[in-house]
């Protein structure tokens, strides 16, 4: 424990990559039992609504024969909440998946016994305050985005009121540049809220995962974490560092679920054209070979994923060494211990 606790100490922005890579290599084996559940339960969310849709598509096609609107809006309709559940379910999976990780990750490097159990056993008792404080961020992270991509929205529907009472061709020209580009300064709103929401609410699952708090006073206390400067210069600043490590973080995610993807996309051209979901839908492939493929895309998953939530951990930890002392506290503790045993 004393080797943990002499390497205990604020550490910089290389420093906490390397550290993850570290852990996560010693503890490669806990770390993938440990996300494995979580994303073969998020793929056969997935794969329901994949087969799903592919019915939906069928209907679709054949009311749009019939020229049915109300069959075709309805089933559109279906398809969007299910898409948009499917989204909110998969966050909440990956969030959960965190806190497990975390409780295990924080708990080693803090020199405690730590069984990979536990952190399955924290997040059951803390499933209800988590949930709750994980919806509050989601309604917060809704309304920043909305937020961002008002100007966006206003531009482009300047443009279609200009489409609508224009006249000549230089007011045409200027409604359709208009509408260009006011959805794309709403598209980049859109995914500066994403990026907003993942940066703002990364240290949720760790602050559930180690500490014992209600859900406003969790939601509260996760952006207390990330506020204010522990540096001087500009990296000095909480919410650049965390910038900085969750592009990492994503960038690493992506390429991982791109290259792991690989095999059941080459499955997916070679039996039918996997970008047309109508077509995809008459001609679907075989489950028999597509599963299979699919699944080395969530064993590559389970894989690396975990290396990304040792970065948060390691992140929440580094935290609570700078702003409270945490390393002092843990070495005083040591101290005191062998006099208040004899």
């Amino acid at each position: 424990m004393s080797n943990l606790l002499s390497d205990l100490r604020p550490l910089a922005l290389g420093e906490i990559i390397d550290r993850a890579a570290t852990f996560w290599r010693k503890h490669f084996k806990q770390l993938f039992l440990l996300s494995l559940g979580f994303n073969l339960v998020s793929y056969i969310l997935t794969k329901v609504l994949q087969l799903a849709m592919q019915r939906k598509y069928v209907t679709m096609q054949d009311a749009m024969r019939d020229g049915d609107l109300g069959v075709l809006g309805a089933e559109y309709g279906q398809i969007m909440v299910a898409m948009v559940g499917l989204m909110v379910m998969s966050v909440w999976l990956y969030s959960l998946n965190t806190l497990v990780v975390s409780r295990y990750v924080v708990s080693t490097q803090l020199g405690a016994p730590a069984r990979p159990a536990e952190g399955v056993e924290r997040a059951l008792r803390r499933l209800g305050p988590f949930t709750g404080a994980y919806l509050l961020s989601l309604l917060w992270g809704v309304g920043i985005t909305l937020v961002l991509m008002v100007p966006g929205g206003v531009m482009a529907a300047a443009g279609t009121a200009m489409r609508v009472m224009s006249e000549g061709l230089g007011s045409r020209m200027g409604s359709v540049l208009l509408l260009v580009g006011g959805i794309l300064l709403a598209g980049l709103g859109f995914i500066g809220g994403i990026l907003w929401y993942l940066l703002r609410f990364s240290l949720l699952a760790p602050v559930f995962a180690l500490e014992d708090l209600p859900a406003v006073r969790a939601f509260r206390r996760s952006g207390e974490l990330l506020s204010g400067r522990v540096e001087p210069g500009f990296t000095g600043r909480v919410t650049v560092r965390a910038m900085i490590l969750v592009t990492v973080v994503s960038l690493i995610l992506t390429a991982v679920s791109i290259l792991c993807g690989l095999p059941s996309l080459i499955v997916q051209l070679v039996f039918g054209r996997p970008f047309d979901p109508v077509a995809a839908a008459a001609n679907p492939v075989p489950q028999a070979i597509l599963v299979p493929a699919e699944l080395v895309q969530v064993a590559g998953q389970a894989i690396f994923n975990p290396l990304g939530l040792v970065v948060y951990a390691t992140l929440y930890l580094d935290m609570r060494v700078r702003r409270e002392g945490l390393d002092l506290e843990r070495r005083l503790e040591a101290r005191t211990e062998p006099t208040v045993s004899a």
